[in-house]
């Protein structure tokens, strides 16, 4: 049984921030501090164990089985450290201390001014926001929340959806009636069709069908960025596949038209997510807690209007 008392803070943080940089050159430059005070920490701390916690390489790093429940005990033992530091430091009034945050690019304007009044209502917090179209590792990023879009959400996590949302294949009339309507999932490969990212990560070239299957797609132009995609869309550059929120007023205004609406689409869940801990940080509660009334009150106001 290893007795993760007998470790010190400053050796508890040595160890998992080079495992989660993978490499001990890049964890002392993230942590400012030699590789050999860094090679020191993690060496007393094994001592103290009687455990060897990592196989150390010129070359690379793996943990021991060890070192793996080890670590695991050890991000929990941080976390609780980090909650009990920041209650403290509460005490003088208002949240206090780091959040960071995971968000995707092109948030509109009412989620920026929301956020801009979370961090006016909280001056004592230092606010972190990454954008990014890419899933980011919680372990190794040092993230304490993100906004996802996506129809499936990664496993090991906490996700509070904010809502659901359509996704449909458009094109503008312009398009369509230079290339004809398709009519058949099959149809799709004589068209141009706009590709996003799976994840952020790597083109998806196949679109789910209604009945649960996928089709492979041609694609003419990728991006990870869908207002990139829909704006291609509108200048009849091809076949978008779209969450219907982004497009409902180009929807409206017929600049864009449903193509094999009861063939092609999914559900997009929009979520907070956050990882799957002991500890919820005030700050990352009293963000969640902000972004949910924000898209309440959000989706009241556009119920309003369709009255």
């Amino acid at each position: 049984m290893i007795h993760i008392a007998l470790a010190e803070t400053s050796e508890l943080i040595a160890f998992t921030k080079t495992v989660d940089a993978k490499s001990l050159s890049r964890a002392a430059a993230e942590l400012g501090i030699p590789r050999a005070t860094l090679s020191r920490r993690i060496a007393q701390l094994e001592k103290k164990l009687e455990a060897r916690l990592l196989h150390r390489t010129t070359r690379s790093l793996v943990l021991t089985d060890l070192g793996i429940i080890f670590y695991k005990e050890a991000i929990i033992a941080l976390e609780a450290i980090r909650q009990a530091e920041q209650s403290v430091s509460r005490s003088g009034g208002g949240l206090r201390g780091d959040l960071r945050v995971s968000l995707p690019p092109g948030m509109k304007k009412n989620f920026r001014t929301m956020l801009c009044e979370f961090i006016a209502q909280h001056p004592l917090l230092r606010v972190h926001i990454h954008t990014s179209s890419h899933h980011i590792d919680f372990r190794s990023g040092g993230y304490d929340v993100a906004l996802r879009a996506s129809s499936h959400m990664q496993p090991g996590l906490i996700a509070r959806t904010l809502f659901r949302d359509p996704v449909i294949a458009v094109a503008s009339p312009g398009y369509l009636s230079g290339r004809g309507l398709p009519l058949t999932q099959h149809d799709l490969k004589d068209h141009q069709c706009l590709v996003g990212f799976a994840r952020g990560e790597l083109p998806d070239m196949y679109w789910p069908l209604i009945s649960g299957d996928r089709v492979k797609v041609e694609g003419s132009f990728f991006s990870d960025d869908i207002s990139l995609l829909c704006e291609a869309a509108i200048n009849s550059r091809g076949i978008a596949l779209l969450p219907e929120e982004l497009i409902r007023e180009h929807l409206q205004q017929g600049a864009l038209v449903p193509v094999l609406r009861d063939i092609i689409g999914t559900e997009m869940q929009i979520a907070v997510v956050y990882p799957d801990r002991h500890f919820l940080l005030p700050q990352v509660r009293a963000f969640i807690d902000a972004v949910v009334s924000w898209v309440a009150s959000e989706m009241a106001e556009k119920k309003g209007r369709r009255r």
